[in-house]
């Protein structure tokens, strides 16, 4: 093989590796946008088919269960806020990685369960893959502990 021809192949190979790395961006802050509008809409287009999804199941917080398919996915949102006192729901962003088809998401969140009054708290990591622009994979780790504890009387 040539130096032309290699040159010309890592060329080609980094210009891919962007393009993935740019559509997995833009598709991870269209998720972060939609969910904070709580679109539905929105979301149920962000995500594939069918997601690898994972939050701990937690028999006492009521918007949390097993998730497989897009339309499921974009539902949690809307679970989250018939749940949940919206004018204390906060969350920030302290860590915004992507490498290739990945993106890592890591912060801080809160809220008040309202049939309890409760507040929970906590550190979050987020885990999206992204192929073709749509979400396959979102594995969510948070403070289940704080949450459970906000959500019994």
């Amino acid at each position: 093989m040539s130096t032309e021809t290699t040159e010309t192949t890592e060329t080609s190979q980094a210009a891919t590796s962007a393009a993935v790395e740019a559509t997995t961006r833009t598709t991870a802050d269209a998720f972060l946008a939609a969910t904070a509008a709580r679109d539905t809409a929105r979301l149920t287009e962000l995500f594939a088919d069918e997601v690898d999804w994972l939050l701990a199941e937690n028999p006492v917080v009521p918007w949390i269960r097993p998730r497989r398919t897009g339309a499921e996915c974009a539902t949690q949102a809307e679970d989250l806020a018939r749940y949940t006192v919206a004018e204390d729901a906060r969350a920030s962003v302290d860590t915004y990685l992507v490498t290739g088809q990945d993106a890592i998401i890591m912060g801080h969140l809160s809220g008040t369960v309202r049939a309890t009054g409760k507040s929970f708290e906590g550190p979050f990591a987020l885990r999206l893959t992204v192929e073709g622009g749509r979400i396959t994979r979102h594995h969510l780790y948070e403070n289940s502990l704080s949450v459970a504890a906000a959500c019994t009387p």
